[in-house]
């Protein structure tokens, strides 16, 4: 399956200039209105590989918490291709209140049936895994976030010739499947680097469980926390989208851009280099971010 997303360099600004540093991004979020982004890739192999199967009454359950990308992804490949979907949402303080999620809301107007656990059952998955597993024999349980081994192979599908005349491949990292998948098919000379938006010491030792190359290497790009979002953060979005005509989403790959400028200015990547990063989309967690942000009385993003 080819499909061309194309590579938009980042306009000449003076701290490129003046490292001789050339800063490209791949617009996987333009792959699909709704299932953007490394979702799309994710998703690929795993629903493709278990309709092959043939079930007899297909269905595909899922994790995430109240605004997950991968959510709203499963929703809608269940909406479009007419496969029931059932959401294990982590909160079950939401269950009153999910009318007031856009994320949720749009879920549920997918089709998608939602299910909320307490935070201790969530973090449990194993146990609850196991439980679906009994309940609903001839589903496909996908993990939080869509990480597994069919989706590092469908990240595969994000590389290809217009990827490998660059020094760097630069991703954000949440569950860890887009950069194992990165890091297991780019050419031998390239150096992935990882923006890790979750605070989580664990992360390293399961990505080197999907990938056999140790060619990455990983970065604090939280800014406080997984889906916290600042001030600073917040400016640089909407400043990144009025120079260069691209939004960014706040979670992940509005937080990677930030910190590549950061790096940049601190001589991190060697003069000359051709930088490529990936924009692995979850725009559809804005709504839910000014919403969260309204309240607050702060800066909306744009």
């Amino acid at each position: 399956m080819l499909l061309q997303i194309p590579i938009k360099p980042i306009p000449i600004l003076e701290i490129l200039v003046n490292k001789n540093i050339r800063l490209f991004i791949k617009r996987e979020d333009l792959i699909h209105p709704q299932i953007s982004g490394n979702k799309y890739w994710k998703l690929f192999y795993n629903i493709n590989n278990y309709l092959e199967s043939q079930p007899e009454k297909p269905l595909i359950i899922t994790f995430g918490g109240a605004y997950s990308n991968h959510i709203s992804s499963v929703s809608t490949v269940g909406n479009l291709a007419g496969i029931q979907t059932l959401g294990i949402i982590r909160g079950e303080e939401l269950e009153k209140k999910w009318k007031d999620n856009p994320t949720l809301v749009a879920a549920k107007r997918n089709g998608m049936n939602l299910k909320f656990v307490s935070r201790e059952e969530y973090r449990n998955k194993e146990k609850l895994t196991e439980f679906l597993r009994q309940e609903f024999p001839d589903s496909l349980i996908i993990p939080e976030g869509g990480t597994n081994e069919n989706a590092v192979q469908g990240i595969k599908m994000m590389l290809n010739n217009d990827t490998k005349d660059f020094d760097y491949l630069c991703t954000a990292v949440g569950t860890g499947g887009t950069i194992a998948g990165i890091s297991m098919f780019c050419e031998e000379n390239q150096t992935v680097v990882g923006f890790n938006v979750v605070e989580d010491s664990s992360l390293e030792h399961r990505i080197l469980e999907l990938t056999s190359r140790r060619n990455f290497h990983l970065t604090d790009a939280a800014f406080g926390g997984y889906g916290k979002i600042n001030d600073e953060n917040i400016r640089f979005i909407n400043d990144f989208k009025t120079k260069h005509k691209i939004p960014l989403d706040p979670v992940y790959t509005g937080k990677m851009m930030q910190k590549i400028f950061e790096m940049i200015d601190a001589d991190y990547f060697p003069e000359g280099s051709k930088i490529l990063c990936f924009h692995t989309g979850g725009l559809q967690g804005i709504e839910g971010a000014n919403a969260f942000l309204e309240k607050q009385n702060r800066n909306l993003i744009i």
